[in-house]
């Protein structure tokens, strides 16, 4: 959500999504006020976010423990050792380049690659595998 918002495309997620739902740690670090389409919730059980604490960032730890509790949720995540312990947990995942894919297969943009060069101008690490993979995926 960050990182889409740094390069001017977080409108995606409310395209893609309608709502979506965030912690107040998220939101915290989300650094400004969210858009409408954001909304914020905490997992009831503090039990799990506060072990995953121990080996995540607050943020990627109350995400996940959030999702834990949701039915069918997806997760967007892009740091690493979070997805490793979300695809541990079975939690539907993806991250920034899949909804850039998500988004192309349903027309909201023209081209994953064009964004994926805005974000490489970020301060967001980004793979050369990950990169070939997205253009593969999305025909370009």
């Amino acid at each position: 959500m960050i990182l889409l918002e740094k390069i001017g495309r977080i409108a995606l997620l409310e395209s893609l999504f309608g709502k979506i739902t965030v912690t107040s740690v998220i939101a915290d670090e989300f650094g400004k006020t969210l858009p409408d389409f954001i909304e914020i919730e905490d997992a009831e059980d503090k039990k799990y976010q506060q072990i995953l604490e121990n080996i995540l960032d607050a943020g990627e730890a109350s995400a996940i423990a959030l999702a834990l509790e949701k039915d069918d949720c997806l997760l967007i995540m892009d740091e690493s050792k979070g997805r490793r312990e979300a695809k541990q947990l079975k939690i539907k995942l993806t991250g920034t380049v899949g909804i850039l894919i998500f988004a192309k297969e349903k027309g909201l943009i023209q081209s994953v690659t064009e964004i994926i060069e805005q974000i490489r101008r970020t301060d967001f690490r980004i793979s050369e595998t990950l990169i070939q993979e997205a253009k593969r995926k999305s025909n370009e």
